[in-house]
């Protein structure tokens, strides 16, 4: 085998599938003390390899474990050992001269190794090896830089869970959404698309990373575009006042594809929360809204005084007054003209509120204000 030559032909396979360096020659010293064992070695026999890139030179060790000799099993358990290869041995080594050292004859290559360290010895360096050994070295490599390719695609993808992507639509299998998001497959499945929403095949949509799966094939990204965090995500990189930490989203409450409520607060004094997401002219706004296929989103200010955050949280509507009463309930007041805008279309905009503040909120007309109001038990 050519080693300097080799190291050049992987380096550039790897650096194409993005491996580093030094992993890579980690892979071919594996590979190399893979074939050094099955050409000069023992089955049982540990070996290492040392290479050097620049001028394909290549070192070897054997490598054993340092034992005491009160570690050894005598001679009538390794006979038993023998036998029953079930058998457990206790704190005790079968000792195996291919693998083990005694400590007395280890110092006398190395003076200061301790028991149960690992003992280096040089090995007859090789240039040539046969078919068979060049076939296993080969085999290793690939297997090692796959290994590698994979590992690395999968801690990447590790890093994006929680955060936005963009991805092209591939195919559509089972009501399966299949996603181009790079070396990895993106999977939306159905309980995580928004309802009404065409999935056409080449079209590019922002998606919420849910987690990442590492299975025998490779990894999968479990994508979302009905998850709540997928608007505030959205913000965040819409909106600077939200990335530099000046404007905070504290809650958000979503129905996908139809209405979306979100409560802000400015953590710099001098910033206007609310304009802060909507924009100049309501452009920021419209950019999230466009890319959530015309979803209606309500921007409030959300406030530490509970009549107040709730009271914000009915916009549009416009409240008269609220009772806080026991078990997290809070009734809100409106007049005739506002019930059913507070209420909203087969109740949505109330249900949101209550989910957005965590409050059960009931809407009651004006009227009734000043009648007693009757608790839960």
């Amino acid at each position: 085998m050519d080693i300097k030559n080799l190291t050049s032909a992987i380096l550039e396979i790897a650096e194409q599938r993005g491996i580093g360096q030094k992993k890579v020659i980690e892979i071919i010293e594996t590979a190399l003390a893979t074939a050094y064992k099955k050409e000069y070695g023992k089955k049982r026999e540990k070996y290492e390899a040392e290479l050097n890139p620049k001028t394909g030179e290549v070192k070897f060790w054997q490598i054993k474990e340092v034992i005491s000799e009160e570690d050894v099993s005598p001679k009538k358990e390794k006979e038993e050992f023998k036998k029953n290869k079930e058998t457990i041995l206790e704190e005790k080594v079968v000792f195996n001269p291919d693998r083990h050292i005694l400590l007395e004859e280890a110092k006398k290559i190395e003076p200061t190794i301790k028991k149960d360290e690992i003992l280096k010895i040089p090995a007859e360096t090789k240039e040539k090896f046969g078919r068979i050994a060049a076939q296993t070295a080969k085999q290793v490599i690939l297997q090692k830089i796959k290994e590698a390719e994979k590992e690395i695609t999968l801690k990447d993808s590790q890093e994006k869970e929680g955060g936005i992507i963009s991805g092209i639509v591939q195919r559509v299998e089972d009501k399966v959404v299949y996603f181009d998001i790079g070396r990895v497959v993106g999977v939306l499945p159905k309980s995580e698309q928004v309802p009404g929403e065409f999935y056409q095949i080449g079209k590019r949509l922002k998606l919420y990373v849910l987690k990442v799966e590492d299975v025998p094939r490779g990894p999968i990204v479990l994508l979302s575009r009905a998850y709540p965090k997928l608007v505030s995500k959205l913000f965040e990189a819409e909106v600077p006042e939200v990335s530099a930490n000046q404007v905070v989203i504290k809650s958000i409450a979503r129905e996908p594809g139809s209405r979306t409520k979100i409560a802000v607060a400015a953590i710099e004094k001098g910033i206007d929360p609310i304009g802060a997401l909507v924009g100049q002219r309501g452009i920021r706004i419209m950019t999230i809204t466009n890319e959530l296929g015309g979803e209606k989103i309500d921007v409030i200010k959300w406030s530490e005084n509970p009549e107040e955050y709730v009271i914000n949280s009915l916009s549009p509507a416009k409240i008269f007054d609220v009772n806080i009463l026991p078990k997290n309930k809070i009734v809100a007041f409106v007049a005739p003209d506002q019930l059913s805008l507070a209420i909203g279309q087969n109740g949505q905009n109330v249900r949101l509120a209550a989910k957005l503040t965590g409050w059960k909120i009931d809407i009651r007309p004006v009227e009734e204000k000043g009648q007693e109001i009757k608790t839960e038990e």
